[in-house]
């Protein structure tokens, strides 16, 4: 295998990389270049930080990374690939558990940061990097109460500077993220070489990269993954096959066998143009002309 196949995004490698204790440095540079400039981290402690006997252990089941920096404030940090129905969800929940124990005190709580890396397009508009916090709808006040949780999203899947256009650290970082599966340590273009924790990270792929062991653990979770969006696919497409026959049936009458059968063959793009061609077919020989044509 190639080193340079390695991808960052994958969550072994993420977690590789990112909540190992000898590379705090890297992990305080990415949370850096989503935060500043209104805080700046100088040094942290991981609280979950990444062993790979554990890992294996574990099975993948510990998704983020979770640090604490030299004023208190608590990071969770996560890369998401594929989208998911109940994406966003289920952090609210869980943004303080980690800093609770049983009989602990409420006012212990420090500030919390939640920053997710996401590797597909979750808001409709083009921004790619948003902050969430609570704050009064009609005077847009923050007390100070409520001023402890914020909520981070970057959407790398939005991003396409070419590498002449990154002007920031986080700019850098995502590029470095999208393309490191093209890029070797010793090809990083200039642009990403002026940010010595993304040569580090570079050098941590082709280490793992070189790793049977690593590598191993890396290929069964892309195996995995790969498993995963097909039938994430495979579902939805049987969910729009159903809702056409429904909408046919209640505008048509009973869908003939002959329909079933050629609506379940056609590709998920037909199916989203026969959803939009649905109120101009009046008739099952309508039905029957257009699935001809497709």
């Amino acid at each position: 295998m190639n080193v340079q196949s390695i991808n960052p995004k994958i969550d072994f490698v993420f977690r590789r990389i990112f909540g190992s204790e000898e590379n705090k440095d890297v992990l305080i540079s990415l949370i850096n270049s989503v935060i500043e400039p209104d805080i700046h981290i100088v040094d942290l402690s991981i609280k979950n930080p990444f062993n790979l006997a554990a890992y294996r252990k574990a099975k993948g089941s510990i998704l983020d990374i979770k640090a604490v920096d030299q004023n208190g404030i608590w990071y969770d940090i996560e890369m998401q690939i594929a989208p998911h129905s109940l994406y966003g969800k289920r952090y609210l929940s869980k943004l303080y558990t980690d800093q609770l124990e049983a009989g602990d005190d409420y006012s212990n709580l420090n500030m919390t940061i939640g920053i997710h890396f996401l590797d597909f397009r979750y808001f409709d508009d083009d921004r790619i990097v948003r902050q969430f916090a609570f704050k009064d709808v009609e005077t847009n006040e923050v007390p100070s109460e409520l001023a402890s949780m914020r909520l981070y999203f970057v959407e790398m899947a939005k991003f396409n500077k070419d590498w002449p256009e990154l002007r920031t650290a986080l700019d850098r970082w995502i590029a470095f993220l999208n393309k490191a599966i093209q890029l070797r340590r010793g090809n990083l273009p200039v642009e990403l070489q002026v940010e010595p924790a993304i040569v580090k990270a570079a050098t941590e792929l082709e280490r793992i990269g070189l790793s049977a062991e690593e590598r191993e653990i890396y290929e069964a979770e892309v195996k995995t993954l790969m498993v995963d969006q097909i039938q994430l696919k495979d579902a939805e497409k049987r969910g729009v096959q159903q809702t056409l026959l429904r909408q046919l049936t209640r505008r048509i009458g009973q869908v003939p066998p002959s329909v079933a059968t050629k609506l379940r063959s056609l590709t998920a793009g037909d199916l989203d143009e026969l959803s939009d061609a649905i109120f101009d077919l009046n008739t099952y020989a309508d039905v029957e002309t257009w699935l001809t044509k497709h």
